[in-house]
């Protein structure tokens, strides 16, 4: 049985990539398993390379427009304004948060992950409004809000020396 609704020749590189590879298809929480995706990519890529916060905001930067793509294209094929197995947006909203983690350890990014999911949950003005634009850019652009929300909350909190 496929978990996708597409036929087996129809996962393309738009399906690819709105669900991060497949993380979209959790049967729970798919924006969370995306997020940990995202996380786990870039704590890999932290720990290997030793990259960190220019490298995650590249990467995001890099993913937004063929995220926009994708996201719109399998929301058109679906029917639906936002299809919860679309979590490329997810991707891009953690790795733009966690691109202010000032000292990379687990609480730290812990505590990206943590309020980033809390930030796309909540939505505070204006990423509820970016839902409204139209296709794939509604679909990340309050993901990318909520991403610039965590990351100023990390920045500050790790200005005033609290994490």
């Amino acid at each position: 049985m496929s978990l996708s609704p597409l036929p087996r020749g129809r996962r393309d590189t738009a399906w690819l990539l709105a669900t991060w590879f497949g993380c979209g298809l959790s049967p729970a929480a798919p924006g969370t398993v995306g997020s940990l995706a995202a996380l786990a990519i870039a704590v890999a890529l932290n720990r290997i390379y030793g990259f960190g916060g220019v490298v995650f905001l590249l990467m995001a930067a890099i993913l937004f427009f063929p995220g926009v793509w994708s996201a719109g294209m399998i929301a058109k094929r679906e029917g639906v304004e936002d299809p919860g197995k679309v979590v490329v947006d997810e991707v891009i909203g953690q790795w733009i948060t966690l691109s202010s983690v000032p000292s990379p350890n687990w609480k730290t990014w812990l505590l990206a992950f943590a309020l980033f999911r809390i930030l796309d949950i909540w939505k505070p003005s204006p990423a509820r409004q970016f839902e409204r634009l139209p296709g794939g850019w509604g679909i990340v652009a309050d993901d990318v809000m909520a991403g610039v929300y965590g990351a100023l909350a990390i920045f500050l909190l790790g200005r005033f020396h609290l994490i």
